[in-house]
């Protein structure tokens, strides 16, 4: 049986990118395989693409995936398409009716959809509480990771307790 993906929304490379740990993202939950599709490849510039381009061709720990939606999953794509970008409407339709896991932060345009789909999704913050759980990093690592993101111009909440942080829909 293959293996569950967590389908990569560009923010969430983003943010790995900007903290340093990109490389480190795809082995965080190693029972997963780690893709991005190909909307939300293009949607990544500069030296964030660069970083990509070498963990899907060098490293191969993140797969670029082709996608081409046919039938229920097109019309559900040309749907959010017309509230949402195109590599978020191409991870929520795929993750839908491919039945994986979404890895995006935009819970302002995921969240609803995620709850009424029965789409499990993972945060930036949920993937740093499991690269502390599964000893990846530290706790004080997590946290620079966080202060080094926000420095960077991404948006990420700086008051986590990983001590007592709960995910709202982990895996």
């Amino acid at each position: 049986m293959a293996k569950i993906k967590i389908v990569l929304d560009a923010d969430v490379i983003i943010h790995f990118s900007k903290g340093g740990y990109l490389s480190l993202l795809p082995s965080i939950l190693s029972n997963y395989d780690f893709i991005v599709l190909n909307p939300v490849y293009d949607e990544i510039r500069g030296e964030i693409k660069q970083q990509l381009d070498n963990q899907i061709n060098i490293l191969k720990n993140i797969e670029l995936v082709r996608f081409n939606p046919r039938g229920k999953m097109r019309k559900e794509y040309a749907q959010l398409l017309k509230s949402k970008g195109r590599g978020e409407s191409a991870c929520l339709a795929f993750c839908k009716y491919e039945h994986n896991v979404v890895g995006s932060s935009n819970l302002k345009d995921i969240l609803k959809y995620c709850e009424e789909n029965g789409i499990t999704y993972l945060t930036t913050i949920d993937f740093l509480y499991y690269a502390i759980k599964n000893k990846r990093i530290s706790k004080d690592e997590a946290i620079k990771f966080i202060n080094e993101v926000n420095l960077k111009g991404s948006q990420l909440p700086s008051d986590i307790d990983f001590d007592t942080y709960v995910c709202k829909a982990c895996i």
